[in-house]
């Protein structure tokens, strides 16, 4: 009887041992030189940080809320001064001037001073209107009111600056271009005088004079009359704007 013949073996493939065995010796080369990477790094010296630019930080402590923990403690890293009693910021009346108005205004009446109360309502509370602190006097013939219209956030503040200072340079106002207030930002501060005296039936002729200022989500706006209709000198107005700003 013959003997079946076992089917002939199959022959070896010798490319994928060798890649294995060639991976595997990668993988051990590159684990062998992170491990000796590693062992020359932690027997040197540790390499010294450079010094912070402020060593100490002027932060307030952390203190435990009890019960005069006002949400101005709480917040202290954020609060800016402006953000307390904002009335207290405006200049004084001078000696013997007569004072008109003390204090925070409501946005109606503010608005009532404009030509057109129902737009500048809409207007203020679309660009964020927060509060109004005004103070006025009288002394002979001058009148001046200072007001700090302080907004929810600077690009209302921006909104009211640029559309009350693009009008002023026109006849139907100062007729002027004005001058900037130094130390301000270009097209941040300016300043314009009356022309000419405005004259208006039944009323004494008077000349009118206007500082606008930005500062952050504040807009120092200033009024000065003189109710002869006498020229009002520019660095009369320059001056109480220069001495708000130092308040602010």
């Amino acid at each position: 009887m013959e003997h079946e013949q076992p089917p002939p073996a199959a022959p070896r493939r010798r490319g994928r041992r060798t890649t294995a065995l060639i991976a595997a010796a990668l993988v051990l080369g590159a684990l062998a030189g992170t491990v000796t990477g590693y062992a020359i790094q932690y027997g040197r010296t540790p390499t010294p940080l450079p010094p912070l630019a402020q060593r100490k930080l002027d932060t307030p402590k952390a203190q435990p809320p009890n019960d005069a923990t006002t949400v101005k403690s709480v917040n202290a890293n954020r609060w800016h001064k402006t953000d307390g009693d904002l009335a207290a910021f405006l200049i004084d009346a001078p000696s013997g001037a007569k004072v008109e108005a003390d204090g925070y205004d409501t946005l109606d009446s503010f608005a009532m001073g404009f030509e057109k109360p129902d737009h500048a309502m809409r207007d203020f509370l679309g660009d964020g209107f927060r509060r109004l602190a005004t103070r006025a006097w009288t002394q002979e013939d001058v009148s001046v009111e200072v007001r700090l219209v302080q907004f929810r956030d600077l690009s209302g503040a921006d909104s009211y600056h640029r559309t009350q200072a693009t009008y002023m340079p026109d006849n139907e106002f100062t007729g002027s271009g004005g001058v900037a207030v130094p130390g301000v930002s270009p097209g941040l501060g300016h300043v314009w005088v009356s022309s000419e005296a405005h004259q208006k039936a039944g009323y004494l002729p008077s000349r009118w004079g206007r500082a606008l200022v930005r500062k952050g989500d504040i807009v120092l706006d200033i009024n000065y009359y003189d109710m002869r209709g006498r020229a009002i000198a520019e660095n009369d107005v320059l001056d109480l704007a220069k001495r708000q700003l130092e308040r602010l």
